[in-house]
């Protein structure tokens, strides 16, 4: 019961006590104390007691009143710190917080060091936690969000997996951003980079990717190399296809690979001369040399190479060329597949 309308009701209740009384007994009760003689109506001294009640139950509802007021606020504010950790926790950005009631906080806590994984069928929720689990939808659908539209550009950390998601939907329909990561790489994270350079790789010719050549890795300069063929426009050339094994440091297998798709695109004496200054620098590069001398026949220099080496050096290629040397219908795919070949060399 509120307090004023406990004081209203004990007082009607005093007056009408007070009121029968008086109409049954006018009189007045002296009662003396320390000395002073206190004379007041009966009805006075049977409402006397009742007062004294009033008092005592009244500071008694006061005082728990208050506590029960200082408690609830308590519960709120720790209802508070629970929606803010909910919230951070939804985001994949669990941070510490403190509750006022031990009973709260000896089980929430466990929030700030945890990561909450949402599921199909979601409860309603208070309005806040409504719109970002929105949000986190969305983007894992594979819709992108403006973060910066919703204030929400400086809440994730590097590394967050739905900024990662974000960024890799606006990948797949946003061609600047594409080149926005290209341009600067190491502001974003190794998924982001990775799925930026294979579209970029799928779309763009040499001429323009060659700025961005320390960035390539062995697959994404096999893809743009296989769309020459489907692109006349690609701008590739030697010095160009150069700049990009430089930083893509093939391993055997790789020069294998390149070679079987650039003996289609230069001419004989160009790519040999290619795979010849890379062989002298790079051992990984002699058997896409010798790959290619048999491919374009040239059985002297298959020769005279092999003499140059050790006797216990490619084999297969020797065994080939003794088959070509006694006039054998033998071709190269017949005695060495190019694919697990490098898986007998030396390094």
């Amino acid at each position: 019961m509120k307090l004023g309308l406990y004081t209203f009701a004990t007082i009607v209740l005093m007056m009408i006590v007070g009121a029968l009384a008086y109409t049954v007994n006018a009189d007045h009760y002296v009662v003396e104390v320390m000395g002073v003689n206190l004379n007041f109506p009966v009805a006075a001294w049977l409402v006397l007691p009742m007062f004294i009640l009033y008092l005592f139950t009244f500071f008694h509802m006061l005082v728990y009143g208050l506590k029960n007021h200082f408690t609830l606020n308590r519960w709120k504010k720790d209802a508070q710190t629970l929606d803010d950790a909910l919230y951070w926790a939804l985001l994949n950005e669990s941070k510490e917080q403190k509750y006022l009631v031990e009973e709260i906080g000896k089980s929430a806590t466990l929030l700030s060091c945890s990561n909450l994984q949402m599921k199909d069928g979601i409860p309603e929720l208070n309005p806040r936690l409504t719109k970002i689990t929105g949000i986190l939808k969305k983007i894992q659908s594979g819709e992108y969000v403006d973060l910066k539209e919703h204030k929400l550009a400086k809440v994730f950390n590097e590394g967050n997996p739905y900024l990662i998601q974000n960024r890799l939907n606006r990948l797949e329909t946003d061609a600047k951003f594409v080149e926005e990561v290209m341009k600067s790489s190491s502001e974003f994270t190794e998924p982001v980079r990775k799925r930026a350079l294979e579209i970029f790789a799928a779309k763009e010719n040499f001429f323009k990717a060659r700025q961005y050549a320390r960035l390539f890795d062995i697959e994404n300069l096999l893809l743009m190399l296989k769309r020459v063929n489907q692109d006349n426009d690609m701008g590739i050339s030697q010095e160009i296809l150069k700049d990009f094994i430089d930083h893509v440091n093939p391993t055997c297998s790789d020069f294998l690979r390149i070679a079987e798709i650039t003996k289609k695109l230069f001419t004989p004496d160009d790519n040999l001369a290619l795979f010849f200054s890379y062989q002298t620098k790079n051992p990984k590069a002699q058997y896409a040399y010798l790959y290619l001398l048999f491919e374009y026949e040239l059985m002297d220099e298959v020769g005279k190479y092999l003499d140059e080496q050790e006797d216990s050096e490619f084999m297969r290629f020797r065994a080939l060329y003794t088959l070509k040397k006694s006039n054998t219908g033998y071709k190269l795919e017949d005695i060495i597949n190019i694919h697990t070949i490098c898986k007998e060399a030396k390094y």
